[in-house]
């Protein structure tokens, strides 16, 4: 399936590990997807803002929504937990980026989620289904769209509407 990729959809698989690496996750999940294809220039990120998707507020909501460990910071303050009062007094005991420094400590490879996985595949799905001999950035993006993952439900929380994302990203690409 990767030798379908085209240059910009490999970056991004790539560009995911490295946000993955810097947010000190232990897995990739189609956040990570959608930061790449977002935060950096090609089709998919073309997608994002014609359909009228603020991008740096999706890239912002995404790497806070990581950096959080995808923990509700609402649902523990409910419990009477604040999660950035914890982040405070780890860095006020151990220093600066005290858990992210533990985190990256781990290294080694990350592993794709299943959802991550399935939006992969259901890229491919949506490639063949157009018609087209690769797989770029915009078929990533139809990928998470039609995967049940983090990824779709960010971008529908950041108010991003599905339908108008998936009728973009089908249109033929300008020549």
């Amino acid at each position: 399936m990767f030798e379908r990729f085209t240059k910009e959809a490999r970056a991004a698989v790539t560009a995911a590990q490295e946000i993955a690496r810097d947010a000190s996750t232990r897995t990739i999940d189609t956040r990570h997807l959608l930061i790449a294809l977002a935060r950096d220039g090609g089709p998919a990120r073309d997608v994002l803002v014609e359909a009228g998707t603020d991008v740096a507020a999706l890239v912002a909501a995404a790497t806070a929504d990581l950096r959080s460990g995808g923990i509700d910071a609402d649902a523990l303050a409910g419990i009477g937990i604040d999660l950035e009062a914890v982040r405070r007094e780890a860095e006020r005991t151990f220093g600066p980026d005290a858990l992210d420094r533990a985190a990256r400590r781990r290294g080694g490879h990350i592993p794709f989620t299943s959802d991550a996985r399935k939006s992969l595949e259901l890229a491919l799905r949506e490639a063949i289904r157009l018609k087209h001999r690769t797989i770029d950035g915009r078929h990533l993006l139809l990928g998470i769209l039609r995967a049940d993952s983090p990824g779709r439900e960010l971008l529908v929380r950041q108010g991003a509407d599905v339908e108008a994302l998936r009728a973009v990203a089908e249109r033929p690409a300008a020549a």
